[in-house]
């Protein structure tokens, strides 16, 4: 089985969300499982500063953009377990930012056409092609649209994955044809058209062999309103072909007996190094070195991460006997009021209004709660990080964070968090409280424990993507209520 994951963004090149801490360890999971796996993504600016002495030039073909043919170049980095393409041309790639350009549009039709020209020109022979997120969303339509015409695509399978719904890359309708050279037969409420414009991540839905979301709960999700973000009543027309699968956590990364970012490397038997740890933490956010409990956030600071709620109970909480640390940046309203509660309570609160990977693992290794009440959650990969830490999540009950933190029972001693459901600030509160009235204790403890017990690496993840591809390669597909 050979297989082309399509990104476009991974680590260790490139990184603005979680997309690239999926597409950089899935791959290598599933090639370490004998799949063979080539990974692709455009040779962003960014990349080739960094990266462009290790890549290997192996040569170009010219791509069919509106009245124009436009250079597409080959490079490509032989890794364990997979290769790397990048697809390189200055005019689409060579800017400052990876997202939000006047021609994304343009962009990123030339990134799937091309994308699907290479597959020929390197004669990958490739079975499936794993699409991701909207910036890929009509390579499953190129493949089919190019099979009535050569018959090398005609057994070529996709896999449409959708990390967040949020982002659609919606367009003009004229871009299908004077920039994508696709047909507009293409363009009707059955296909590509979002009402008076076109939608990549639609066409991703409609023309994938199968599609899947990043967790199972977030699947059922998408069907209903609320979270479908206007694509509910398709995803649920195309429900038999639509599943979940968990995204994992890479423990080379987050392992605190060896994470070399922080201090005091541990494990469940030895707690008593993250207290040395929340300390150290304490100290870098200015805080005073004290046996309280210590709460943090880590995070994107916008309305879906379910900000309102926490500063809408912050003074409340905040005259418990606890610390608070946030760290993040986003939505310039949110970032004010942090600083705000942080000169109210400057001894009890530390707004960190900056984002550091390194600063980041030392929260997860010092702190004893971490908050995440989000109003929606595709996956959430925060709360695993905590866990792995013995950081105890408290969430709301959405997404992948259904699948991942099991309620605490305080009665048969079992679960990994603590969780509320409505979208209800003093529920999150009492929530809250629930965590504080253990603090110390041996029940503290021993949920920490379970936490850190949880196995949420990317070895179950890649045995249920590796089912998928044969399910989908087998010409079979999968729906969200069903088992793959």
């Amino acid at each position: 089985m050979k297989v082309l994951f399509v990104t476009s963004e991974s680590v260790p090149y490139i990184k603005t969300g979680g997309l690239a801490d999926v597409s950089g360890a899935l791959p290598s999971t599933l090639g370490k499982k004998g799949v063979e796996m080539a990974r692709v993504l455009p040779l962003y600016r960014q990349v080739e500063e960094k990266y462009g002495k290790e890549l290997d030039y192996i040569g170009y073909f010219y791509v069919d953009i509106g009245v124009s043919r436009q250079y597409a170049g080959i490079f490509q980095k032989k890794e364990e377990h997979l290769t790397t393409y990048f697809i390189d041309s200055k005019r689409y790639f060579d800017r400052e930012q990876l997202y939000g350009e006047p021609d994304d549009g343009e962009r990123f039709f030339f990134f799937n056409k091309a994308v699907t020209q290479f597959i020929k020109e390197m004669d990958l022979k490739v079975d499936l092609v794993h699409c991701n997120d909207w910036h890929t969303g009509f390579i499953p339509l190129y493949i089919k649209d190019f099979a009535k015409g050569d018959p090398y695509y005609k057994d070529i399978k996709t896999l449409f994955t959708i990390h967040n719904i949020k982002y659609q890359g919606v367009f003009p309708r004229e871009c299908l044809t004077f920039i994508g050279g696709l047909s507009p037969k293409y363009f009707h409420e059955e296909g590509v058209q979002y009402y008076d414009g076109i939608n990549f991540m639609k066409a991703g839905i409609v023309y994938g062999d199968q599609v899947s979301t990043v967790s199972k709960n977030y699947a059922k999700e998408l069907q209903y309103s609320y979270y479908g973000e206007g694509l509910e009543g398709l995803l649920k027309k195309y429900q038999n072909k639509f599943t979940g699968i968990l995204n994992g956590l890479d423990m080379e990364i987050y392992n605190p007996k060896i994470d070399p970012s922080i201090p005091f490397n541990f494990d469940k038997n030895s707690l008593e190094k993250k207290k040395k740890n929340k300390k150290i933490l304490q100290k870098k956010m200015g805080l005073p070195q004290k046996d309280v409990p210590l709460l943090s956030v880590v995070s994107r600071l916008v309305e879906p991460k379910g900000m309102d709620l926490l500063l809408h109970i912050g003074d409340e909480l905040l005259q418990e006997e606890i610390q608070l640390v946030v760290l993040g940046t986003g939505e310039k309203k949110y970032e004010d009021r942090f600083r705000e509660m942080e000169r109210h309570y400057p001894k009890k609160m530390s707004a960190g209004i900056y984002f550091s990977e390194e600063d980041a693992h030392l929260v997860y290794g010092g702190a004893d709660y971490l908050l995440m009440p989000s109003l929606s959650e595709p996956c959430g990969l925060s709360q695993m990080n905590a866990q792995a830490y013995g950081t105890i999540p408290i969430v709301r009950e959405t997404g992948g964070l259904v699948d991942t933190v099991k309620p605490y029972n305080k009665y048969t001693k079992m679960g990994s968090g603590i969780s509320f459901g409505p979208i209800n600030a003093h529920e999150f509160l009492f929530a809250i409280k629930r965590g504080l009235e253990i603090y110390g204790t041996k029940e503290f403890d021993h949920l920490r424990i379970q936490c850190m017990e949880q196995d949420n690496s990317w070895e179950s993840a890649g045995n249920e993507y590796k089912k998928l591809y044969q399910s989908i390669l087998q010409g079979k597909t999968v729906g969200a209520f069903e088992e793959i």
